[in-house]
């Protein structure tokens, strides 16, 4: 109870900004309805009801010369409740004309008239609107004029008198409906507000938790989405991320623990075969040459590891750059391929190469030929009992393609994508590797998307695997 009034009370919390937004929203539309409904009105009004008039003046004007422009008077003036008249210099009434039985129209005061007339011969356009106030009526009225040419030449006005209609009990009245309005409103604007602010915040309380669960190692941690979808996004994206850093940190121990075992074994070998030199072999010149190529044999494993290791390193910070120039690839590969004659005279494997012509390439040669090392030796090492390895180089135009394929047991299509992770080879039952470290693949797949060029693998389980890269040729 006492955390939830620290996050209502807490003018930063989601909770307590949704909160004052939605009432300072309501608050505002209805200073402005207030203001709009009762402080406005009458200028509104007064300003709509001119309009009107101009626009009904401006109307029979138009429509003067008419036979029927005496009863379109009398209709616009029952309809409108205004005072319409055609008036001569003189100030006379002209029309309507006054029938039998028919009630006189209401008198204007001469006054009134020849100020009327005097404005209007002195408006430039011939047309004026001005307001008035009717002492009669205690009422101000709104007098507009146009001038009108008679068939003799003599010049008539047209003359409206529109009174403007006193509305403060409408404006009373609609004062009253404003002030139930504004109580419901509120209330209804406070309520609504902290409904929508509790589901708002509740599945990003909910993150913020899980992410304190997950800062402190907890991989187990679910995300929870809501009633949003960008909220259930972040959730998805969060879950994802999780996964990802759990793989990344079971990948992180297992390369400690894989790493320190290789470590251990060739430092164990190396102190072992040292203290047997000293305290047996030492004056024996055959067992004390085996045991020292022992020593450098190990010696050699640990060098390479901790080149391998820091090479991986470098790739993966970005710190050794690529330094691309022009090269033969098959000539590069020919040149790799020498170094594993060896392992066709002692064991007799044996290296398949086809290479086209016109394979030069863009890239860093040095870096390309160990990948091309790692290779062929992950294939060495994989290959079936047959010990056969094909390389081919092909010249597909804009690329050329490198591709080593061995005649393994192959890889299942679900662990295709794991094969470049460090020590996938040894799984969760590390041993010492026959041979190369278990960090070539990695190495191989840090270079080539330095390079940032295309690569993969095709492999049928039971058939043997196809490692592949291209290089583009210009």
């Amino acid at each position: 109870m006492v955390n939830k009034l620290k996050k209502w009370t807490n003018s930063k919390s989601l909770k307590s900004k949704l909160w004052i937004y939605f009432v300072l929203f309501t608050a505002i539309i209805m200073t402005i309805l207030w203001l709009l409904q009762i402080v406005f009105l009458n200028t509104y009004y007064k300003s709509m009801k001119t309009k009107e008039i101009k626009k009904i003046g401006s109307a029979l004007v138009s429509e003067y010369g008419k036979d029927n422009f005496e009863d379109i008077i009398y209709s616009t003036s029952f309809k409108r409740g205004i005072i319409i008249q055609i008036l001569n210099e003189r100030g006379e009434l002209v029309l309507p004309s006054i029938g039998f039985g028919e009630p006189g129209p209401p008198r204007v005061n001469p006054m009134d008239t020849s100020i009327f007339i005097k404005k209007l011969l002195e408006s430039e356009d011939g047309e004026i609107l001005y307001t008035v106030d009717n002492t009669k009526l205690r009422a101000p009225t709104v007098i507009y004029g146009a001038i009108l040419s008679a068939e003799n030449g003599e010049k008539l006005y047209l003359y409206i008198n529109g009174l403007l209609d006193p509305i403060d009990s409408t404006t009373s009245v609609l004062k009253n409906q404003l002030i139930i309005v504004t109580i419901m409103s509120s209330i209804l604007a406070v309520g609504l507000s902290f409904i929508i602010a509790s589901k708002v915040s509740k599945p990003i309380t909910q993150i913020t938790d899980a992410a304190s669960a997950l800062a402190k190692g907890d991989y187990d941690v679910t995300f929870e989405g809501g009633d949003y979808t960008e909220i259930n996004q972040l959730a998805e994206t969060l879950n994802y991320a999780t996964n990802e850093l759990s793989k990344t940190e079971e990948l992180r121990r297992d390369f400690i623990a894989n790493v320190s075992h290789d470590l251990k074994t060739p430092l164990t070998l190396i102190k072992s075969y040292a203290e047997m030199i000293r305290d047996i072999s030492g004056n024996i010149p055959e067992k004390r040459n085996s045991h020292v190529k022992v020593i450098i044999d190990e010696s050699d494993r640990l060098t390479e590891l901790v080149n391998d290791i820091l090479n991986l390193s470098k790739l993966q910070s970005g710190i050794d750059q690529i330094e691309c120039n022009t090269f033969d690839l098959g000539k590069t590969t020919e040149s790799i391929l020498k170094k594993f004659k060896i392992l066709t005279e002692r064991y007799g494997y044996t290296f398949n190469f086809n290479c086209d012509d016109n394979t030069l390439v863009i890239g860093d040669e040095k870096k390309i030929e160990q990948t091309i090392y790692n290779l062929v030796s992950n294939s060495v090492y994989y290959t079936g009992e047959d010990k056969f390895v094909t390389i081919n180089i092909k010249n597909l135009g804009e690329y050329v393609q490198f591709e080593v394929e061995d005649t393994g047991k192959g890889i299942p299509k679900e662990e295709i994508n794991l094969v470049w992770d460090r020590y996938y080879k040894s799984g969760k039952t590390h041993k010492r590797a026959a041979m190369g470290t278990g960090l070539g693949l990695s190495i191989v797949k840090g270079i080539l998307m330095a390079h940032n060029v295309n690569f993969g693998i095709d492999s049928t389980v039971g058939e043997g695997s196809k490692f592949w890269f291209q290089l583009r040729t210009k």
